[in-house]
């Protein structure tokens, strides 16, 4: 599974990389939670959470069903 989010993850890497900022994937559990990092400029944006939350997480969950929750490290 992680390598299947890791290929969702760089669907949206590019809007990210637009904005100075990027994604990194630190893990996934066995539950579905995908726990990530913000850099650059995203690591320290005030709309860093609505970033993670209807832009990461709606793309992993649309693709992959099985993703539950996304949450910043």
């Amino acid at each position: 599974m992680k390598e299947q989010v890791q290929e969702v993850l760089e669907l949206v890497r590019p809007a990210l990389q637009a904005d100075g900022g990027d994604v990194e994937l630190v893990d996934v559990s066995e539950d579905g939670v995908v726990s990530v990092k913000l850099t650059g400029a995203c690591g320290s944006c005030p709309m860093s959470t609505m970033t993670l939350k209807m832009g990461i997480e709606r793309t992993l969950k649309e693709k992959l069903p099985m993703v539950k929750e996304v949450v910043q490290v």
